[in-house]
């Protein structure tokens, strides 16, 4: 535990030190609730597991529908790198269809500010990007995303959200396409869905939802750094046996970056 030298500034009769020691206090307390801290203080410690099979991420990550469509397909298409994986479906635009088709994706791309959108993505919790082209002379369009998990789960989330409706829009204008909440629509995403050559990714090992705890302690501790509070700490000898240690060099030293 950090020690701190309480200046006669933060004594009562001065509630602004106070308060401004009080928000030091919440944001340390805010890194210290932070799995991401507990790894860089105990190296030995695992790293986060997919967000749906690791009991430390359960209520973090939707869970797909009790009894959801399992296609007849034994195997799922895509390559993955660490707990990433890619998604790319290709399909036929129907005849006519491409302004609309295009129409549709203008809406979806003013629609990314929607918080209904973002709560949606955050609710799902497992989509890394996605990204949707109309090519060929507008006969043909493709859907690439990266994602977190199961493939099943994948496709069983986006029909439990806002994402669903507006994915049965675009995908409307396309052949065959049952609808994102059908039964067979997993086996028409299989029948449509081509591997990637190549597929990597630039933190393998970081899921959606560690990369979203990450930027929190990241927030929390550049809160802390703007406090004198905690620059009276690090000249504290009291804590030169913490301060020294590897793990808390690297904080200062990845904050500084």
């Amino acid at each position: 535990m950090i020690e701190v030298d309480t200046p006669v500034a933060a004594l009562p009769g001065n509630p602004s030190r106070v308060t401004a020691s009080a928000r030091a206090e919440d944001a340390w307390q805010r890194i210290c609730g932070e799995d991401w801290v507990v790894r860089a203080m105990t190296p030995r410690a695992p790293a986060f597991g997919d967000p749906r099979t690791d009991p430390r991420q359960g209520s973090l990550a939707m869970t797909a529908t009790t009894g959801a469509t399992r296609s007849a397909h034994p195997e799922r298409p895509g390559r993955s790198d660490g707990v990433s994986n890619e998604f790319t479906v290709f399909t036929q635009i129907k005849p006519g269809h491409a302004d609309a088709l295009r129409e549709d994706l203008a809406m979806l791309a003013d629609a990314t500010n929607d918080e209904r959108v973002h709560a949606a993505l955050r609710q799902i919790g497992t989509l890394h990007d996605a990204r949707h082209v109309i090519f060929d002379n507008d006969t043909r369009h493709m859907f690439a995303s990266v994602f977190d998990g199961s493939w099943d789960n994948y496709i069983d989330d986006f029909a439990q959200t806002e994402v669903g409706d507006r994915f049965d829009k675009v995908f409307s204008h396309t052949d065959g396409f049952p609808g994102v909440k059908d039964p067979g629509v997993k086996d028409w995403f299989l029948s449509h869905q081509e591997p990637a050559g190549v597929f990597v990714s630039s933190y393998p090992d970081l899921t959606v939802q560690q990369v979203w705890k990450d930027q929190r302690v990241s927030e929390a501790f550049q809160a802390v750094l703007d406090t004198p509070e905690f620059r009276a700490a690090l000249e504290n000898p009291a804590n030169a046996e913490l301060i020294a240690t590897p793990a808390f060099q690297k904080l200062l030293e990845e904050a500084s970056a």
